[in-house]
């Protein structure tokens, strides 16, 4: 099974406390790294992980509260002082950009890698990376600012080729693929011998959203429906629902439901209230009640996606 995982390097919200860092994530899709927020001590979470930064070249930036993008300027620098090449393109809305370019043009100046900045504008839902085997997609959060939610889906795979077919039709090495592509295959006799005798469906596809700071809205469920494991923030337990509405955060229970009425697989939440600090079972419990499937975000966490 080829590689797709999340890191979670941080889960708590606002500011750093004795059981969490702030908001930040990595995606491993086949030994590309993906970033999500960026909160203070990413980078050191990052190798706390054993993570490498010469494997990570996109970076997804949600919203710009300093919880999620105070640790990228020492991420970047971090960087270029390992001499890392190429090119890291930052995913953010327009005035972070703005914002990072002056702090790197004063800070570093010898950036030993290229930043390429790519603008998500606000409440817009597009494909903002595409490779031959994966998307990202954005979709609009609801926050107190512009947010965004990211979408990660694996492309559909390739066919399993029937071994005992192709050895009993001598099938050339240079047909395989277009064969695990779903091609059929004509014989030097011209008889067509149609894909489906020749291999077996392909392993699903998988899917991750990551749903940053947002309040309860139903347009989430839809954005996100039939995802198989989604990243939702539960900063409060329903008992502070008004603050949480008031600060335009969810509580657990509002986690669990949007997770419930997606008709989504695993359900992960975080963005702890520091206020939970002999622990997050009762938001666990909270959302367990609603969405079974659900467990907690924490440091050092890593979660494959199935």
């Amino acid at each position: 099974m080829a590689k797709f995982q999340v890191n979670i390097l941080g889960c708590g919200s606002a500011t750093p406390s004795a059981r969490h860092q702030q908001s930040c994530q990595v995606v491993d899709f086949r030994d590309k790294l993906f970033m999500i927020d960026c909160g203070e001590g990413a980078q050191s979470g990052f190798r706390r992980m054993g993570l490498k930064f010469s494997r990570l070249s996109h970076i997804f930036i949600s919203h710009l509260h300093g919880d999620h993008v105070f640790g990228l300027p020492g991420l970047l620098s971090t960087m270029s002082l390992h001499d890392i090449q190429g090119t890291v393109t930052i995913h953010i809305f327009r005035e972070g950009a703005e914002l990072l370019k002056s702090w790197m043009d004063f800070f570093n100046r010898q950036c030993s890698f290229n930043i390429v900045y790519d603008i998500i504008e606000p409440g817009e839902r597009r494909v903002i990376y595409e490779d031959s085997g994966l998307t990202v997609e954005t979709f609009p959060l609801y926050h107190r600012l512009p947010c965004s939610g990211f979408i990660f889906r694996e492309k559909p795979k390739l066919r399993h080729l029937r071994g005992d077919m192709v050895k009993f039709l001598s099938i050339p090495i240079s047909l395989l693929q277009g064969i695990k592509e779903g091609a059929d295959y004509v014989k030097p006799d011209g008889i067509v011998i149609p894909n489906d005798r020749l291999t077996t469906p392909p392993d699903p596809s998988v899917s991750y959203a990551y749903c940053s700071d947002t309040m309860y809205n139903p347009r989430v469920v839809k954005d996100i429906a039939g995802v198989n494991t989604v990243y939702h923030e539960a900063t409060y337990h329903s008992s502070l629902k008004s603050t949480a509405k008031e600060r335009g955060h969810s509580t657990a229970s509002e986690a669990a439901t949007v997770a419930r009425d997606a008709g989504v697989s695993r359900l992960i939440i975080g963005h702890f209230s520091k206020r939970y600090i002999q622990g997050e079972k009762p938001l666990l419990d909270e959302a367990a009640a609603i969405f079974p499937s659900t467990i907690l975000a924490n440091e050092g966490l890593r979660i494959d996606l199935e």
